[in-house]
Order: structure tokens, then C-alpha cells, then sequence
């Protein structure tokens, strides 16, 4: 018997904001914004395919306006992840990109679908059960720690979305 498998590539956001204080001065802390699955029994972030086109950076920031209702830079990134879906059965690749969240809106077209929290990362790496989600956790803070982090404008972006039309063809499902 031949058993059949393939991967389903989808592009991933972690987005992040820097805390403040009262007088508005960093703290160097962040936090990460995390979003329910449409059923509400797991923790996530942002994720899914990319149309034909728009870049794999778009489609995380997509991605991110259309589940968690939040606007930013999307950064270099993270890395690449394998993983095998057990409630599908199928091989992924995530490719993860941090996001410095630079809006959150009151209006996106999930809202109704997941809810959204922001966590201090230590409590995000708790609430996910997914070893791939806690790695990428930890290369998000290694990289946020590093001395050597050039200032976010000079290496980074803001993806500008031009459509969240139905009308164009999807590659995969969210």
C-alpha cells in the first residue's frame, strides 16, 4: 500500500507590541497578540496561504488584518517550521514572520469568529501546546534581545494591502 502525502505551505505572523509606561517611555518588555481558532478551544496566531499575487510577507500581514484585526510592520523572518497537523493528518511548512503592531482595529472582518488577547510571551509559550510555536517564541525574543537590532525603520516595512476581495483564487484555506 502507498500512502500519498504532501505539504501546504502557509505564511504566519507573531505580532508584537513594545510595552510603555505611564510617561510613555519603553520598558523593553513586549508583548505578543494570540487569537482563538474559529472553534475557540485553541490559541494561535495569525495564519494561511498566499494568493498568487502577493509575497509571502504579504500574506502574513493579510493574514493578520483579516484574524486579529491589527496593522504593522511585518519584519524579517523568524524561520521555517515543519509539522504534522494531527487533526488533519497532513505536513505543513510555516514560514513565521514577526509583526510590531502598529494599529489594532475595532472593526475586522474575523472579529466575530476569534477573539484576540495580548500575553506576555512567557504565557503565550505556556498556553501553546505546539513545540514549533514555542521555538519560534524563543528565536522572536532572542532576536528582540539582541544588542545589535537596528532601529525597525532602516530593515523593515509596513505591507501595504491593496485588496481583501473574495475574488481573487485561493492557494489553501486558512
Amino acid at each position: 500500500m502507498y500512502v500519498y502525502s504532501f505539504t501546504i505551505n502557509s505564511s504566519r505572523c507573531i505580532p508584537y507590541r513594545v510595552k510603555t509606561s505611564n510617561d510613555n517611555k519603553t520598558s523593553g518588555e513586549f508583548e505578543v497578540l494570540v487569537i482563538s481558532s474559529q472553534k475557540g478551544q485553541a490559541l494561535m496566531f495569525p495564519k494561511g496561504g498566499w494568493e498568487l499575487d502577493e509575497s509571502v510577507e504579504e500574506a502574513a500581514s493579510r493574514e493578520s488584518l483579516e484574524e486579529a484585526g491589527v496593522v504593522g510592520n511585518v519584519e524579517r523572518q523568524l524561520g521555517k517550521w515543519d509539522f504534522l497537523s494531527k487533526s488533519r493528518g497532513t505536513f505543513y511548512e510555516g514560514l513565521m514572520f514577526p509583526m510590531l503592531v502598529k494599529e489594532e482595529l475595532e472593526l475586522w472582518p474575523e472579529q466575530h469568529l476569534r477573539q484576540r488577547t495580548w500575553m506576555k510571551v512567557h504565557e503565550a509559550r505556556e498556553a501553546y501546546r505546539d513545540w514549533w510555536m514555542k521555538e519560534a517564541l524563543d528565536v522572536l525574543v532572542q532576536r528582540l534581545s539582541s544588542p545589535s537590532r537596528k532601529p525597525m525603520e532602516e530593515k523593515d516595512k509596513t505591507i501595504p494591502l491593496i485588496s481583501l476581495s473574495a475574488e481573487k483564487p485561493n492557494l489553501m484555506c486558512s
